[in-house]
């Protein structure tokens, strides 16, 4: 009769208590994280008038916090993997802490650059090793909720980043911007040392890929170099083809690099298979249709008379509708498949960028199209290609895995924040340029729809 009581169920309510702590933990990390790269933008005029600093200059917070966070995501991830989830994310957070400390209280600009840099490293492994925690821990049919969660992190720090931005700045001043991450990313910390899972790969070797991680930062050094210097009209003619090929050879190079390591910091045998193949190339299209939103208010200015000091609510309906879409295709991606939310979620948002090419509809169908491109990008940002990337990926590598999709992203971006500027420009900045350049989004859009029709229905999906 005692061994009946002994295996009873009691301990599950303590289970599901533990993972809602890990996932408020894991929710609160990236949110901060996605918050503070909300508010950058409304308080660059700020610093711009604190540091006596052009448009130019500031903008080297943005190129600084990209390249730091790109070189430090493949690393993090790599390291994730090797020992355990929880050093990792803990080690992420307080170098974002640390980083906001150094912005907090800077004295000049350069030490400025210095926490942008330190956040970024910090930035860089926080949302991938989360991800990697979550295939870890739950099961499939919880996996898809959770992610879609996550993902609507990003819509939610672009709803209240700027208001808050601008209450800070204006009351407390710009430097409370950062010094509130300090108690945020002390709470995460507790919370986090007392919930994450700090399994280790037994398996994991004993040297590092010490030539895999030198290649690997120089191309994405020499790649995030060669795609800023291609919107700056001032040196970019001289400077960019040379970074960019210079990324094309090492990119050459750290394929045969990690053809040859046992353990290699980016298995490339991953790429071998045709469901992650896919969902890397449609990652990258993510990060395109993210990039293409950065744009849209100059649309609302210069075709329909918004000003600029309302531009920004011309997105409102955008940033709401992400968060519901993310959320929705959460909850949905058990039931329907990673295939179908994918092409669904790119079928809104060629629609939805084709109407914006067409700026003469007027501003309810701009309205309209916006709507199409939030839910759109809610929809592929949900964890749909996450979803994928962890059941392909053999469980060592979740951490990798996750650390492509991110990388893959922030570089889709920086592609389609510069190709659509370069198109702007090239035609005066004006209306036309902008309607020629979201034509050509629209048209990666319907590529991108094409590659989803390749990823493999899953025997979960229904018929």
């Amino acid at each position: 009769m005692s061994q009946p009581q002994t295996s009873a169920p009691v301990p599950q309510p303590a289970a599901d208590t533990a993972q809602r702590r890990l996932i408020q933990v894991l929710f609160v990390g990236v949110f901060m994280a996605a918050l503070d790269s909300a508010i950058v933008g409304p308080v660059l005029p700020a610093l711009r008038e604190a540091f006596g600093i052009d448009n130019r200059t500031a903008g080297l917070l943005t190129t600084v916090f990209s390249l730091s966070s790109l070189c430090s995501t493949a690393l993090m991830a790599y390291f994730s993997d090797r020992h355990g989830r929880r050093p990792v994310y803990l080690i992420s957070v307080a170098l974002f802490a640390i980083g906001s400390v150094c912005i907090a209280a800077a004295p000049d600009f350069d030490m400025l650059l210095v926490g942008r840099a330190i956040q970024g490293i910090g930035a860089g492994g926080i949302a991938p090793v989360a991800s990697a925690v979550i295939g870890d821990v739950f099961t499939a049919e919880r996996r898809g909720r959770i992610l879609g969660l996550i993902g609507a992190t990003h819509g939610m720090a672009f709803v209240l980043g700027p208001p808050l931005a601008t209450l800070l700045t204006s009351t407390l001043g710009w430097r409370w911007l950062f010094l509130v991450n300090i108690p945020v990313a002390l709470l995460v910390l507790w919370w986090g040392a007392r919930s994450l899972p700090n399994q280790r790969n037994s398996s994991a070797p004993g040297h590092i890929d010490l030539a895999g991680i030198v290649c690997t930062l120089l191309f994405l050094l020499c790649l995030v170099l060669g795609i800023s210097r291609l919107a700056d009209s001032a040196t970019g003619l001289l400077l960019w083809p040379g970074f960019l090929a210079a990324s094309g050879a090492l990119l050459g190079a750290l394929v045969v690099i990690e053809k040859r390591q046992a353990h290699p910091l980016i298995p490339i045998d991953l790429l071998a298979n045709r469901q992650l193949a896919c969902a890397y190339v449609l990652t990258l299209g993510v990060g395109f249709s993210m990039g293409g939103i950065v744009f849209l208010t100059s649309i609302a200015t210069l075709a329909y008379g918004v000003s600029v000091e309302s531009a920004g609510l011309a997105l409102l309906p955008l940033v709401l509708c992400s968060m519901v879409g993310s959320m929705a295709a959460g909850r949905l991606l058990n039931r329907l498949g990673a295939r179908s939310l994918v092409i669904f979620g790119f079928t809104l948002l060629t629609l939805g960028y084709l109407q914006s090419a067409v700026p003469q509809t007027g501003l309810t169908a701009f309205l309209i199209a916006s709507v199409l491109i939030g839910i759109g990008v809610g929809v592929v940002v949900s964890g749909a290609l996450r979803s994928i990337a962890m059941d392909e990926a053999p469980p060592t590598q979740r951490g990798t895995a996750q650390g492509l999709i991110t990388i893959l992203n922030a570089v889709g971006t920086l592609l389609a924040v510069t190709c659509i500027s370069a198109m702007a420009d090239f035609e005066g900045g004006e209306l036309t340029g902008f309607s020629h350049a979201y034509l050509a989004l629209a048209l990666s859009m319907l590529l991108m729809l094409w590659v989803a029709f390749g990823l493999k229905k899953k025997s979960a999906e229904p018929a």
